[in-house]
């Protein structure tokens, strides 16, 4: 991790969450595109005080609700509105630590909606209305009611979405509406969980529904994504592979986690390029080795997932873009704190011309575990499937930075300088008789892996943790002696008369407890 947690640094109270370090300027006054207190208030815009609601203004006025809502990924929502006439839209959700680190997303990623570049700010702190509130505590209410049983049992026949649509929207503005056929189920999406209590006491009340399932399922908003289990692991220090350990987290833990690490990366990014330089992904290299290959800077890029690398070999520069703005401050920082080496040359590291917000499909390809690296499995014949033909026929879809065999297991693994590529490679090649046969699926980017010497502390920590074992145990077997020891002296000295049984004087007190060992102590 590149920001240790708060209880390894100063911290900061931000009202809802702690940032470590200085406050960066994330208020509603820095002019980073948010909205002051002196907006129109028929829009219920607050005064910059972090609420439940966050605002969006400058949207597309023609935006339905589903693709504004597919930016969303940081926690359940309690209501959605939208103002087409005023450009604007309001976001409440159950939670404010959610709200938190949504409004620090779209700040550090800049966010764009279809050419639109997104105003940010505070809505107005309304509590959740009571009935509301205790159909989320008994019966975990959200905004998706789930629908089963929609099949027609002597047709088969599926239910369809328009009769969905029309059957459902008197409970209130539908979202989304998915249908998954072959189960028989359905999922509806409202813009309120209000709606969806609304739906799930009334329908099942009609004869139409009389014999379906009806209740509530996940908000399709509060998944964690595959970038944001990664920053959260690399933040809490967890060892390369464990990040699925995320998502069995408290919730709210998660996005205080990573809320203080947006935070940071923020001020990382602004202190060195300036305040237009948030959110930028691209890092600069310079002063590379003429005989440095893109391999040679892959392998020394760790610490998040890569969109692409451009190398000017010429020059002896490159630019390595980051899927996440976080990860790209992270690796800047981790620069600026232990340098970085290539060819015995100290390279020389800053920021690259920004590089803009993420498309959302790329976000969402992602999301659904793609990345520039392709696992190709099954592989008998590594003499036929020899690395050039490999080359060859991958290099149809973009340009490969490095070809790895594993013969043991029967795989290789090629990676590609864009992810881009990747992506459109994972489908074309399937077209191909020769891998028909084969297993074809995303790998794993090894520069998402944890910075070497983030490994070596977790190597510390662990041989800490050995030793305090160590000491525990040699504690206990003292211990034990002791109690031997008293026992087998107690038997040779007459009891004593007193009610409360002292120790014998020239019987020295137990040791305490070692002190616990760790790498949090100077």
């Amino acid at each position: 991790m590149v920001y240790p947690p708060p209880h390894m640094q100063g911290q900061v109270e931000y009202q809802g969450g702690y940032m470590g370090g200085s406050t960066p300027d994330m208020n509603m006054n820095s002019g980073m595109g948010l909205i002051n207190g002196n907006s129109n208030s028929s829009v219920n815009v607050s005064n910059g005080a972090p609420s439940r609601t966050v605002y969006l203004g400058n949207i597309p006025n023609d935006i339905e609700p589903r693709e504004l809502l597919d930016y969303v990924r940081s926690g359940i929502l309690e209501s959605v509105k939208i103002l087409p006439n005023k450009n604007c839209a309001f976001i409440s959700f159950v939670d404010h630590q959610s709200a938190l680190l949504f409004h620090s997303d779209c700040i550090l990623k800049k966010l764009s909606i279809k050419g639109h570049d997104i105003k940010i700010g505070w809505g107005k702190n309304t509590p959740i209305l009571p009935a509301v509130l205790e159909s989320i505590q008994r019966d975990g209410a959200t905004r998706n009611v789930y629908l089963g049983n929609l099949s027609n049992p002597i047709t088969g026949e599926m239910i369809t979405e328009e009769e969905l649509r029309a059957d459902l929207a008197i409970y209130g503005v539908i979202d989304s509406i998915k249908i998954i056929a072959d189960k028989g189920i359905a999922f509806i999406h409202f813009l309120s969980i209000l709606s969806a209590i609304r739906c799930v006491a009334n329908l099942p009340l009609k004869e139409k529904y009389l014999e379906k399932k009806c209740f509530y399922g996940k908000d399709r908003c509060a998944f964690i994504t595959k970038t944001q289990q990664h920053n959260a692991a690399q933040y809490l220090g967890l060892a390369p592979g464990m990040e699925h350990i995320v998502t069995a987290a408290d919730r709210e833990f998660i996005s205080s986690a990573l809320v203080q690490q947006s935070a940071a990366a923020a001020q990382i990014a602004t202190h060195a390029g300036g305040a237009n330089n948030l959110g930028n992904r691209t890092v600069y290299l310079g002063n590379l080795h003429q005989e440095s290959s893109i391999e040679e800077v892959c392998n020394v890029v760790r610490g998040g997932l890569l969109q692409s690398i451009r190398y000017l070999k010429e020059r002896h520069v490159c630019f390595i873009t980051f899927i996440d703005p976080i990860a790209a401050a992270q690796f800047f920082a981790m620069c600026q704190l232990h340098g970085l080496t290539i060819h015995n040359r100290r390279i020389k590291v800053g920021w690259g011309k920004h590089s803009g917000p993420l498309s959302n499909a790329l976000s969402l390809a992602v999301s659904n575990g793609a990345s520039r690296n392709i696992y190709v499995g099954n592989i008998i014949d590594f003499h036929y499937y020899n690395q050039e033909k490999l080359r060859t026929d991958f290099s149809k879809f973009g340009d490969i930075e490095q070809i790895n065999y594993l013969e043991e297991k029967n795989c290789a693994f090629i990676n590609f300088v864009n992810i881009s590529n990747a992506i459109k490679a994972i489908d074309g090649i399937k077209s191909f008789d020769d891998y028909k046969s084969l297993k074809i699926n995303f790998g794993k980017d090894r520069c998402g892996n944890l910075p070497r010497q983030f490994q070596q502390s977790n190597m510390q920590f662990n041989q800490l943790s050995q030793l305090q074992l160590n000491l525990n145990e040699q504690y206990l077997e003292q211990s034990k002696r002791k109690s031997q020891s008293n026992s087998l002296s107690s038997k040779m000295t007459p009891p004593s008369t007193s009610e409360s049984h002292s120790r014998p004087a020239n019987t020295p007190s137990p040791s305490p407890l070692p002190r616990s060992v760790s790498n949090h102590d100077d």
